[in-house]
């Protein structure tokens, strides 16, 4: 097994993740299987108690595991399928080491960091390197480690430590350490600085590791010069120092990686050059072109309580923006904070409530992503009760499908007073409880996690069609609440139709309203599985139909779905084929992605 680890230096937000994902690309574009491992030194044992706004999104796994963004970002660029043990945290790594010590594993030893800790991290990236997440028998070739975080950081020397030891123990040839740094360039002079990177490898090498490849992020690519000095004080050759400066959008950072030799770089580092064939990036290209050429835009206003952060909600973008791809058109965003859509709002702040409703009214189509707690949740219903009124597209995901329960349960049956036991729980007309299996008590990994299968019991309904009329999927849950099984035969006589269900028949996992130009929930998460050239069923039905209704004048009224999108067997699919990038934590920063007034105009981002 061959490793590449990738760490960072200087400030954090630079894009790990996405040097760690072209990486991978690139090395499979040479012909190799590739896995991936990402660390996070915090001490939580997984990503799901913490907070959107600290963090980002939580990534759910097929297995249930809920874990850092970055490793949707591995899946997306590398088509797998991780596993939880594929994040490393520290309080992983300290709960089972504890556990060791408690059934008396070490025989009456002190347990310390070195070299307890340090052997466990070691250990487990040996084990789960080893585990075939690709699909095929046996493991992989190479496995890519993102260590999470910035080199110094106090919480991360136990990792520095273990890896520095982990190089001496699988020998040099198989391992290669990349380093992402950045080079400034200050506007005054306009000069690219060296220093903070000269710093940062200097801290690396004190702490034992000593990097193969420096990427370096800047405005433009670097200069001779700077090259130069950069290989002088950072003993790095200047054939391994990589530019990873500003470009039009992601899908071309793995096209810089190979422009600039870098597979040469780590293939010679890693005694790979006897085997590896010439990097293949034939549809890659094709699509980075295809996307590039694209003119007329399509506009989808994201109603949600964590506009501020776009990492929040990155899966979701990333689903947009595959099937935006698909329907040849750009990706605008219109972030609408549900707040802002309140009566209360109107009084507060007019400003920011004409502008809310402005963005929604100007939109094509409305998405009301998951979420969890009350704030905002008024704002939503309004959005979902304007997207039902006045024939706009609109797709509600977990909490999203809640919502337009609530509000069709208020404004169609008429019980003004319904409403979910999360944001009232002494609510005298529950139309969304909470799960009998669920906890109230502990909050870490309790939900209804991971892959479950929904059946539909209307094979003739849009959800269905767009599935490839298949008569059940699976897809990835995270909830704790769900509609209230009790109901469901009040709520379908009124016009609602849940055409989809678990195994048991009573916890509803797809609701549509017949007679809509498209109008669905769906209690699980389906942008945890949409892949570039593959995007998902009912992101795909979104797209499709806020574009048709982009272009037909309202006087007309708004087409159907078209047979061929409905079947998910249109044409621009074959031809959209490849992977696909995100900028780690700085996805919607301005690097990758280009803003608009009114908006985010997502630039082929994955």
């Amino acid at each position: 097994m061959k490793y590449v680890l990738v760490t960072g230096g200087v400030v954090s937000g630079l894009g790990k993740g996405v040097t760690a994902s072209s990486i991978g690309v690139l090395l499979q574009a040479c012909g190799f299987r590739v896995t991936s491992i990402k660390i996070d030194p915090y001490l939580n044992t997984d990503a799901g108690t913490m907070s959107p706004f600290e963090h980002g999104e939580v990534f759910v796994l097929d297995d249930g595991g809920e874990v850092d963004l970055d490793l949707g970002n591995y899946e997306r660029f590398l088509d797998l399928k991780l596993t939880r043990d594929n994040n490393i945290t520290t309080g992983k790594i300290y709960q089972s080491v504890i556990a060791k010590e408690r059934r008396g594993d070490y025989l009456g030893k002190t347990v310390q960091v070195v070299p307890h800790i340090t052997d466990a991290i070691q250990e487990w990236i040996e084990r789960v390197a080893q585990i075939p997440v690709d699909g095929k028998e046996g493991p992989a070739d190479v496995c890519v480690i993102e260590l999470g975080g910035t080199i110094g950081d106090i919480e991360s020397m136990p990792f520095i430590e273990a890896l520095g030891q982990f190089s001496y123990r699988v020998g040099p040839c198989n391992f290669c350490l990349v380093h992402v740094s950045l080079v400034p360039v200050l506007n005054v002079v306009g000069e690219q600085k060296t220093k903070p990177t000269q710093h940062s490898v200097r801290q690396l090498r004190g702490l034992g590791l000593t990097p193969n490849l420096l990427a370096c992020r800047s405005s433009k690519e670097l200069d001779d010069n700077v090259k130069e000095k950069l290989s002088q004080f950072c003993h790095v050759p200047s054939s391994s120092i990589l530019t990873l400066y500003d470009v039009p959008n992601i899908w071309h950072i793995p096209l810089l990686l190979r422009d600039q030799k870098a597979h040469e770089a780590i293939l010679k580092t890693l005694n790979l050059q006897g085997v590896a064939t010439e990097p293949n990036f034939k549809d890659w290209i094709a699509t980075t072109k295809v996307y590039d050429k694209f003119h007329e835009s399509v506009r989808i206003a994201m109603v949600g309580k964590y506009t501020n952060l776009s990492d929040a909600y990155l899966s979701v973008l990333k689903a947009l923006s595959h099937a935006s791809v698909a329907c040849n058109r750009k990706l605008v965003v219109d972030w609408v904070p549900a707040e802002n859509l309140e009566d209360d709002t109107s009084k507060e702040d007019p400003e920011a409530y004409k502008a809310a409703w402005g963005l929604l009214k100007g939109a094509n189509g409305v998405l009301v992503p998951g979420g969890f707690g009350d704030r905002g949740v008024k704002g939503k219903v309004l959005a979902a009760k304007y997207a039902r009124e006045n024939s706009v597209p609109f797709l509600g995901i977990c909490l999203g499908m809640q919502i337009a329960v609530i509000e069709f349960s208020r404004s169609v049956l008429g019980i003004h007073d319904a409403n979910s036991t999360e944001f009232d729980p002494k609510t005298k007309n529950p139309c969304v409880i909470f799960m009998p299996e669920g906890s109230k008590t502990h909050m870490g990994g309790t939900m209804r996690l991971g892959s479950r299968r929904t059946y539909f019991h209307i094979s003739d309904c849009k959800s269905a069609k767009l599935y490839g009329n298949a008569s059940f999927v699976d897809e990835r849950h995270r909830h704790r609440y769900e509609v209230n099984p009790d109901m469901i035969s009040q709520l379908e006589n009124a016009g609602l139709s849940f055409v989809g269900r678990d195994e048991s028949g009573r916890r509803m996992e797809i609701v549509e309203l017949p007679g809509h130009p498209f109008f669905i929930g769906a209690q699980f998460h389906p942008e945890f599985k949409s892949r570039p050239g593959k995007p998902s069923p009912l992101f795909l039905g979104l797209i499709t139909a806020a574009c048709e209704r982009a272009v037909v004048p309202a006087s007309k009224g708004y087409p159907k779905l078209t047979n061929a999108v409905i079947n998910a067997q249109s044409p621009v699919l074959k031809t959209h084929s490849g992977n696909g990038f995100k900028s780690s934590n700085s996805s919607l920063n301005g690097v990758y992605t280009s803003t608009t007034a009114n908006g985010v105009c997502v630039d082929g981002s994955c």
